[in-house]
Parts: structure tokens; C-alpha cells; sequence
């Protein structure tokens, strides 16, 4: 358990800040100019080891789990970090999408967390799926998957309340929840698609949404090449390129260097694949210098055992 929850924390955090520095950069620019390691300032002017939002408001999630399932507390986090840059790497805030942005004031003007986040088919960026990694931990024990898509679309909806969004999360929630039992990747990959599909099956969701999600839920993500790989901000882009890096390496270090060097939002992609992958090889698989490296790791490491003792999460 607490290689599992340590290293999908700080597995979040070191992918992201890997990525901070070359946030927009192309694909073909970081082919011939990899990134390899900590780097720093570059698009964000920021100190090497920095993470940004995805990590911020991934730790938000979890210190109010720490307290138990309260989706006020949870969004009053949230406009912590808005607003003081709680959790944030220098307690301040350098990067925050638009949707976020907007709901998060919508929650500062009064408007329940239920109802704050952004549901037009243009607000369906990656602003909930990178921060949904502690829910899967803290519904590991949950046998109702009513229940737990209930809850993962409560918490994406703080932010991002469209379908689409909500589905992204729910599958990357559950693939996280079966990496927990199950230590083959590509055998984790299919009880997912299998379990989500029934699911999908038995709720009847709107056919051409699903649709979308072929290529993960259909298909086989992980035979697809990297020209066909996208790394936008676009969710499903999100969960695609962070399911394909997991799937197509071997380590937690090749995975999120491979996502990292995908281009796009490249903070975003590593933090994504970087909780899984910290959470399928261990905090003991990450390359120690990268965790002594990154911003607040100390805090990090504190914050992952408060949470391992708190939802008191199951391992193999």
C-alpha cells in the first residue's frame, strides 16, 4: 500500500514538473531535444523540479479526503489554491485552464460545487482527469460501480460537468482501481474495458460519446503508433496518450519521459501517466534523485501517508 500510494503521489508531482518546462513545445522539437531530466524556467519561467496545477490540485483532492468525502470541503480547496496557492510548488498559482478558472469563481460567487463546473462540449480539457488519482484510491474498497461513477462525476463536475469529461475520469479511475490488484498492465487494461463496458452497456449513455472512447474501450490502445498518438489538452487526448505511454514501456521512468516528450501539454500527460506508473511499479521504482529533486517532496511523502492511514487502502 504505501509503495503504491507514495509512488502515484510523487509519481504525479515528477512527471508534471518534468513537463513544466516544454508545456506547448512540438513533438518534433523535443525529438531533437528530449527531455531526459529536470529542466528549468523555459514556458513557465519556473525552478527545475516545479509542478503545476495537475499536481496542486491533485494533493487538494487528497488532503480533503484525509477528512473524509465532502465535495464543499474538496472545492474550497480548490479556491485555496485558486486564490493563495495552497499547494501550490511556490504557494503560488502560474497556470490554470479556462474552465477551471471559471467554475472556480463561479464557487467563489456562490455557486454549489454541484453545479460549478463547465458542461458545454468546448470545456472538455484534461482540467479533472489530471487531479482524479487519489479517488481511485479512496474507492478501492467500493463494490458498487454505481456508486463510484457517482462519485467520480461529482468530483470532475466541481470543474468539468460534460459527459465526456466525466467518462475520461471514470475509466482512468477504474483502471487505477484494478492496478491495484492487478499486476499485469495489459491484464489490468482488459478488466477495464470489459468491466466499463458493461457498465456503459447497462446505463445506456448516449451512443455517440461512447463513441468516442473507441480507441481505448474497442480497441487496443497500446498497438497504435506515436503518429497517432495526440497530446493536446483535450481529455480524451489526455487519458489516450497517458494509457499508451503506461502500456508501451516498462518502467515508471520511460513512461512519463515518454510522455513528456510527446509535446503538447506535456505537464499534463506526465502527471496522468505518472500516477499510474507510480502507482504500478512503487515509490522504489522511481530514480531517487528525481525524488529528492522535485518541489516539496518532503510534504508530498507527508501527504501520502496521511492519506495511506486515512482511507486505509487495500493492497495485493
Amino acid at each position: 500500500m504505501h509503495q503504491q500510494i507514495t509512488g502515484a503521489f510523487l509519481g504525479t508531482a515528477i512527471g508534471d514538473a518534468l513537463g513544466v518546462p516544454v508545456e506547448f513545445k512540438t513533438r518534433r522539437f523535443l525529438s531533437e531535444n528530449p527531455i531526459t531530466a529536470f529542466i528549468g524556467y523555459g514556458c513557465w519561467n519556473q525552478p527545475p523540479g516545479t509542478f503545476s496545477d495537475d499536481s496542486s490540485l491533485t494533493f487538494c483532492t487528497a488532503d480533503s479526503l484525509i477528512h473524509g468525502y465532502n465535495l464543499h470541503h474538496m472545492a474550497i480547496n480548490f479556491v485555496r489554491w485558486f486564490q493563495h496557492g495552497f499547494w501550490g510548488a511556490h504557494n503560488q498559482v502560474f497556470d490554470i485552464g479556462n474552465t477551471t478558472r471559471q467554475a472556480l469563481s463561479r464557487i467563489v460567487a456562490g455557486t454549489s460545487p454541484l453545479h460549478a463546473g463547465g458542461y458545454e462540449e468546448f470545456e472538455n480539457g484534461n482540467g479533472s482527469l489530471m487531479r482524479m488519482m487519489p479517488i481511485a484510491f479512496y474507492l478501492a474498497k467500493e463494490e458498487d460501480i454505481q456508486f463510484r461513477y457517482h462519485i467520480v462525476k461529482e468530483v470532475s463536475g466541481i470543474t468539468h460537468l460534460h459527459f465526456r469529461a466525466v467518462l475520461a475520469c471514470f475509466i482512468y479511475v477504474e483502471f487505477l482501481r484494478t492496478l491495484l490488484t492487478v499486476k499485469d498492465l495489459q491484464e489490468a487494461y482488459q478488466v477495464t474495458r470489459a468491466e466499463v463496458n458493461d457498465f456503459i452497456l447497462a446505463r445506456q449513455f448516449n451512443p455517440s460519446e461512447v463513441k468516442l472512447f473507441k480507441r481505448i474501450l474497442a480497441d487496443n490502445i497500446t498497438n497504435l503508433e506515436e503518429n497517432d498518438i495526440q497530446s493536446s489538452g483535450y481529455v480524451i487526448h489526455t487519458l489516450e496518450s497517458a494509457l499508451w505511454c503506461l502500456l508501451n514501456t516498462g518502467n515508471y521512468q520511460d513512461c512519463v519521459l515518454k510522455a513528456v516528450n510527446l509535446g503538447g501539454d506535456t505537464d499534463t500527460t506526465a502527471a496522468v501517466a505518472g500516477a499510474a506508473a507510480g502507482l504500478h511499479y512503487g515509490f522504489d521504482n522511481i530514480p531517487a534523485d528525481w525524488v529528492q529533486a522535485v518541489v516539496k517532496s518532503a510534504e508530498i511523502m507527508r501527504l501520502s501517508e496521511e492519506f495511506m492511514v486515512a482511507v486505509g487502502t487495500p493492497s495485493a
